[in-house]
């Protein structure tokens, strides 16, 4: 008999926490983004406490992340970087503990789901029209219309400019949340060739399954790191809006 597996399964909602969790709607994914906050949170705490002058593990783990995201905003930004550094370290750090804690099996990927990811990109638009509103006042739409440009040419080039501008949550949500669904898809079809062959070739099956499962031990060090570069794009883009946002062109 053949066995199939429902690939998307894996991405479906479902309540956590019993009883308590029905009665609040709270899924797993609410119970997911609890624990990577308290992960990152136990990290930088556990890490920091020691504040050894050679540092121990988790001391330079949490030192490096600390530095690597307090290096990208300066670099993007420039020195008003600092200022929006607490918003970037925990932008990325969410991300990335939520990308990885999805390779763990039987974990859910928040950054799986659209909404999610929407939300993120929707909070980092918004927050850099804020930015350059507050920082330059109405001078801020002058972003759309570039300096030098012939005149006859300007409601067209708004336009553009306008729908560019508006279109970058869009770019910004769809490419975290399709790179990490597309590999768990791909990691759950993997499964699934090893599972139909176990169960259908018999003894035969079990050496014809050992392919797929190599594949998927080369897909979890891809995805290892896809999910690090996805954290890191998703962080480098809000920096750079937030660059346009504080000087403009």
């Amino acid at each position: 008999m053949a066995t199939t597996i429902d690939v998307m399964g894996q991405f479906k909602l479902t309540t956590a926490l019993g009883p308590v969790g029905a009665s609040v709607n709270f899924t797993q994914s609410n119970l997911t983004m609890v624990v990577i906050c308290a992960l990152i949170l136990a990290l930088l705490h556990l890490g920091m406490a020691p504040r050894a002058v050679v540092p121990g593990r988790l001391q330079a783990a949490a030192e490096m992340l600390y530095g690597f995201v307090h290096r990208m905003c300066i670099d993007q930004i420039g020195e008003e970087g600092k200022a929006f550094f607490p918003f970037i370290f925990t932008l990325f750090s969410f991300i990335l503990f939520g990308n990885l804690f999805g390779l763990v099996p039987y974990q859910f990927t928040i950054t799986s789901h659209l909404a999610i990811t929407a939300g993120l990109a929707v909070f980092v638009i918004v927050l850099a029209t804020f930015v350059g509103l507050r920082t330059h006042g109405l001078h801020f739409f002058s972003y759309f219309l570039p300096e030098g440009l012939p005149i006859f040419l300007a409601p067209l080039i708004v336009a553009v400019e306008v729908i560019s501008y508006l279109s970058r949550p869009i770019s910004l949500s769809f490419r975290l949340f399709a790179n990490m669904m597309a590999g768990h898809v791909v990691f759950e079809v993997f499964a699934s060739f090893m599972v139909a062959m176990a169960a259908s070739l018999g003894a035969i099956g079990y050496v014809m399954a050992v392919g797929p499962f190599a594949l998927d031990v080369a897909m979890t060090g891809f995805e290892l790191l896809v999910a690090a570069l996805q954290a890191y794009v998703f962080a480098v883009l809000a920096c750079m809006y937030l660059h346009d946002a504080v000087h403009l062109h």
